[in-house]
């Protein structure tokens, strides 16, 4: 989960005004991060209502990034206000014990200044992880995606790397998007195998609605031989969505890491899903990337995959 091991500790006090909460969750059973009005199950839902009982009074929960239905979460950023003081421990176990067992709570902190998990973040990391084998998977199924066909993955890589830098993203934008700006900073996105696994790893200052998504299905198609890598440079420059192809589904996609200015002293994250972690432990890949977003704080662009 973290760059450096953090203990649960009863020495600190935390509390009386802003809090910060890391998280992970199994999406599959979720219908997004967003609470909804139907009463379905949400993330949001059922953790605005284990820190209630722990904080003794509601509270209004703010995540880094909102994800869509099925989409897994290795590392979430949230804060809420709240009069009650705890310790670390107290905050973690506390809420652990109200939460279903596909969410748990790793981290509580202060929120320093003027911190704000959404605005203050300062770049948004993305895995998607592909299970590339002729035969479905079982013990992993709802945790990856699955494409039957060969896939390439340096073909998919050639394509990628049009993608780098800032652009008008609209052709890689959901038809409901709500962001006011089709314009993002791709610093890093490399498609990378092991073994029959393909994880795409991508990381913006912030993330269209499906954008992850659509970028992977554009790349499938790429790495499977039906389209070429260049085919993505025109589809970039197109602007339109109609042109980009199906969007992957949902089950392999994971947000992995949020970076923030140091001075909110939020704990590094140890880019996951679990089961991929340990491929990239060698590559220098796991560790948070330098980014040209870094600034003592103010407000970024909202985030949506």
């Amino acid at each position: 989960m973290f760059v450096d091991p953090i203990p649960l500790t009863t020495d600190n006090a935390i509390g009386d005004g802003r809090v910060a909460l890391i998280l992970e969750y199994d999406g599959r059973h979720f219908h997004g991060w967003q609470a909804q009005k139907s009463g379905v199950r949400s993330v949001q839902g059922e953790l605005s209502n284990a820190v209630a009982r722990v904080a003794d009074h509601p509270v209004d929960l703010v995540c880094a990034g909102r994800t869509d239905a099925g989409v897994h979460g290795s590392y979430q950023v949230v804060h809420f206000e709240t009069r009650a003081v705890r310790h670390l421990r107290a905050w973690v176990m506390g809420i652990n014990t109200s939460l279903p067992g596909d969410i748990a709570v790793h981290w509580a902190g202060q929120g320093r200044g003027d911190f704000h998990a959404r605005f203050s973040a300062v770049y948004r990391r993305y895995r998607y992880v592909i299970y590339n084998n002729p035969v479905r998977p079982g013990i992993l199924r709802g945790q990856v995606s699955w494409t039957y066909r060969p896939l390439d993955e340096q073909r998919m890589q050639a394509g990628a790397r049009h993608l780098l830098g800032e652009h008008d993203f609209s052709s890689f934008r959901a038809a409901g998007c709500q962001s006011r700006s089709p314009f993002r900073f791709v610093e890093y996105i490399e498609v990378a195998r092991m073994g029959d696994f393909i994880v795409l790893d991508i990381q913006a200052n912030a993330f269209l609605h499906h954008m992850v998504r659509n970028i992977a299905g554009a790349l499938i198609a790429v790495g499977s031989g039906y389209r070429e890598p260049d085919w993505v440079a025109g589809v970039l420059a197109a602007r339109d969505r109609t042109l980009a192809g199906v969007t992957a589904p949902p089950d392999g996609l994971y947000l992995v890491d949020v970076g923030y200015p140091e001075g909110f002293h939020i704990p590094r994250a140890d880019c996951g899903p679990s089961f991929v972690r340990p491929w990239f432990q060698h590559s220098g890949a796991n560790r948070p990337r330098p980014t040209r977003f870094v600034r003592p704080g103010g407000k970024g662009q909202q985030d949506n995959a």
